[in-house]
């Protein structure tokens, strides 16, 4: 049965809330440079806010479970504001790496809460849909993101910037306060209170939560050094850089909504299959551009808007698959699902980072032109294809 939502629609609220982590990331990206100028290495920064939200969702999982969405989604809000404030505010990049994990821990305590309040109201027929429609929301505040990051930090400081994730989250927060409901059944099924063994020997939430892994490490990397890539090595402002996530965002708010109309006529793996399709067209131009034309632009963006169509197969699907199976245990999947995928990004990430060290312009990197960018992409796409095409395919004829 679902649940009633006094005022408002769950679905502005789903997208508010999932829109926070792009205003914590692409927001963040075209002041990057300019943090670097003036305080240090800032790829530091997002790296720690990855790793902290990817431990952060072991714990906040069994919370969300035990205490309920709507406690731990506003405590969450708020410690997001405190940690923005604290980064705006930050003296040296050490503090700004310890405010953005702060960040971090409040990121995933939001988006757990978030999730699982679809696993709570939807079947998990309706699921995937109702995480597109989300998604799709997602994608419009995604694409404003950059923009806005864009303007504050070229005609005003990367710290405005900053502060705007701070308005961000006091608005949603107040918002959530008087109109989000809690979800939770108020007598949990049977199992909520127990550990993760049963999340954990599903083989029908591995599946998925490889693919959600597989499919943002590939962003992730790009997350983390095109703003370098863009701006140090193609020479772009930092205004310029702005609009290649947002162009990225409108590709997948586009995606998104073919995929929740494909949904009604096909099945949740036949939908990620076409989408990897994509991811691995995707990938291979951004292959050849590094190859043939590593100092062209155009390759290596047309090859991001191709991976991201992907993206937005991928994303609402193997979200809300990784806790189709598991409704008595919404939260505790939900957290390990982001924890793996947030693993892998850093652990991609950080290795992409180490061949690339010199990018920030320290050093000189082992991975010149556009290969920071497109090779752990190359990678993301290959893996994405076999999990389609060989583990999920699997998965689905064994619950058949």
């Amino acid at each position: 049965m679902r649940l009633a939502l006094p005022g408002g629609t769950f679905t502005v609220l789903l997208l508010l809330l999932l829109g926070a982590q792009p205003i914590a990331t692409d927001l963040y990206l075209p002041a990057l440079p300019a943090i670097t100028r003036d305080l240090g290495p800032a790829s530091t920064s997002l790296t720690v806010f990855a790793l902290a939200f990817g431990i952060s969702q072991l714990f906040s999982g069994p919370l969300a479970d035990r205490w309920g969405r709507r406690p731990l989604l506003l405590a969450g809000l708020a410690l997001y504001a405190l940690g923005a404030l604290g980064a705006t505010l930050a003296g040296s990049i050490a503090a700004l790496a310890g405010w953005r994990a702060v960040q971090g821990v409040a990121m995933a305590a939001i988006l757990i809460c978030a999730r699982a309040a679809v696993r709570d109201r939807y079947s998990a027929l309706e699921g995937p849909r109702v995480m597109a429609l989300g998604l799709s929301g997602l994608g419009v505040v995604a694409l404003l993101a950059p923009l806005l990051g864009a303007v504050m930090t070229q005609y005003a400081s990367w710290r405005w910037a900053l502060a705007c994730m701070t308005a961000y989250a006091l608005v949603v927060l107040v918002w959530c306060a008087w109109r989000f409901p809690e979800t939770r059944p108020a007598t949990p099924p049977k199992g909520a209170q127990g550990g993760a063994r049963e999340v954990l020997r599903n083989a029908n939430f591995w599946a998925w939560s490889s693919l959600t892994a597989a499919t943002y490490g590939g962003i992730f990397c790009f997350l983390l050094l095109s703003p370098m890539v863009y701006v140090e090595r193609l020479g772009l402002s930092p205004l310029a850089y702005g609009w290649i996530p947002a162009s990225g965002s409108l590709v997948y708010t586009f995606s998104t909504a073919w995929c929740r109309h494909l949904l009604h006529r096909r099945t949740a793996v036949r939908c990620v299959q076409l989408g990897a399709g994509f991811s691995l067209a995707g990938a291979a131009l951004q292959l050849a551009g590094a190859v043939w034309w590593p100092d062209r632009m155009v390759p290596l963006l047309l090859g991001h808007w191709v991976y991201v169509v992907g993206h937005g197969f991928h994303q609402p699907c193997s979200q809300a698959g990784a806790v189709s199976d598991l409704p008595q245990a919404a939260g505790r999947a939900v957290a390990w699902s982001g924890f793996i995928t947030m693993a892998v990004a850093f652990a991609l990430g950080q290795a992409v980072a180490h061949f690339s060290h010199g990018i920030d312009g320290v050093g000189q990197g082992v991975l010149t032109g556009t290969w920071p960018v497109a090779l752990p992409m190359a990678l993301a796409g290959l893996c994405i294809w076999l999990i389609t095409r060989c583990w999920l395919a699997r998965v689905q004829l064994a619950t058949q």
